[in-house]
């Protein structure tokens, strides 16, 4: 299936590995061009010329070292040689989670920071690029959220209220009249995917209940339908599809891929 995405230019964060390496792979795989972003200089320049090395002919990738969160790191995206400035047709939010504990060790700081990261920060993006969508006539914007919105986690409660104060922007926002104009929101929720991030809170879980990390890891792989963790390219497949013409009446949805594992019907 020829997804209608090449050429296009596509911003994705947290794009040095992970789910947001495995988004910007799969968009260059389809003909998108792609700005990386990253705060690891070294590890994005690696993952930029793995993708590079992969990509179709005239794909161009640029990577882009900078806090996305920052207002200061914004602007040096937009502002790179060779990126198109705010002109993105596809953006895909995606930060960094905030730190997993006990909420009695968080202070006003650490959920300024969460909420700063998690749902301040794409709304800066989305706010940055959406009216040029508009314009064009056409956008994709995914949000990189948590399948924690559905069905919160104890470890991770900066994630549970930062995410879903951005679920209930989006909820709005994205029926507004941008939906007419050929752009749709949508939030991509994953699951356990076998990512840097799912092991720290998996240490974390192992942490408080004292048990093994492997017989946890083992624990919580084995209460997934599916029997495993998701891979980061899988996870990039369903955004393609997400940022493809062929999604074009899919819109203010949080799509979850958790193999499975969320007990409810809706």
């Amino acid at each position: 299936m020829d997804l209608g995405i090449k050429g296009k230019w596509a911003l994705v964060g947290g794009a040095s590995k992970g789910l947001g390496f495995g988004c910007a792979s799969a968009l260059a795989a389809e003909g998108a061009n792609v700005v990386m972003v990253a705060r690891g200089a070294e590890v994005l320049a690696a993952a930029a010329a793995r993708i590079r090395a992969d990509a179709p002919a005239g794909v161009q990738v640029v990577a882009v070292a900078a806090d996305i969160t920052r207002p200061e790191g914004r602007a040096a995206i937009f502002a790179a040689p060779g990126a198109p400035g705010t002109d993105f047709d596809i953006v895909i939010t995606n930060a960094g989670g905030p730190p997993p504990g006990d909420f009695r060790a968080w202070d006003r700081q650490a959920w300024i920071d969460a909420v700063d990261a998690n749902m301040l920060t794409p709304i800066e993006l989305i706010k940055a690029t959406i009216d040029g969508m508009a314009a064009r006539g056409f956008g994709r914007i995914v949000n990189i959220t948590s399948s924690a919105v559905k069905a919160p986690i104890d470890v991770l409660g900066l994630s549970n209220g930062a995410r879903s104060g951005l679920t209930g922007f989006v909820a709005g926002v994205a029926r507004s009249g941008i939906a007419a104009r050929g752009v749709t929101i949508n939030n991509l929720l994953p699951g356990k995917f076998d990512t840097d991030r799912l092991q720290s809170t998996i240490e974390a879980a192992a942490h408080g209940s004292g048990a093994p990390v492997a017989q946890v890891r083992a624990e919580q792989q084995a209460r997934v339908p599916a029997k495993r963790f998701g891979q980061p390219g899988e996870f990039g497949a369903i955004c393609a599809f997400l940022c493809s013409v062929h999604a074009g009446y899919i819109n203010g949805q949080n799509i979850l891929a958790d193999g499975g594992q969320y007990p409810g019907t809706f």
